[in-house]
């Protein structure tokens, strides 16, 4: 097992929600930025979200803004991501993502993180 496990993917309708989860290690502790991208069917990883090592600053993509919420418990090591108004271009598989040192300009850029989960599938149906 990693250092980051995603957890809560699944099958929904289009407009539906899921809740994904990724638990860290103890080696990833709060001075970790920490990310969600997504991998759809033949498409490049894409960012979705990242949020600060505190968690009170977060970023999302354009195409999810307004949909999905990324939020992190620092005390639980974990990270969330709440997924509503689900569309079925969101289908893809959801990986959490780890990093020190990220700056705030190369933090949609997959490279900047150093730690990977294995990936959870979620899948949106018309």
């Amino acid at each position: 097992q990693g250092p980051l496990v995603e957890s809560g993917g699944g099958s929904v309708q289009a407009g539906g929600s899921l809740r994904l989860a990724c638990l860290t290690s103890e080696h990833i502790d709060r001075n970790y930025a920490m990310a969600w991208f997504r991998s759809g069917p033949g498409k490049d990883r894409e960012f979705v979200a990242a949020i600060k090592r505190g968690g009170t600053t977060t970023y999302l993509a354009d195409s999810v803004k307004g949909r999905f919420t990324v939020s992190r418990d620092n005390a639980k090591n974990t990270m969330y991501l709440q997924m509503n108004n689900l569309f079925t271009e969101d289908t893809a598989v959801y990986y959490c993502a780890a990093g020190r040192g990220v700056i705030t300009s190369s933090n949609r850029v997959p490279a900047a993180y150093s730690n990977w989960g294995q990936g959870t599938q979620v899948t949106v149906s018309s």
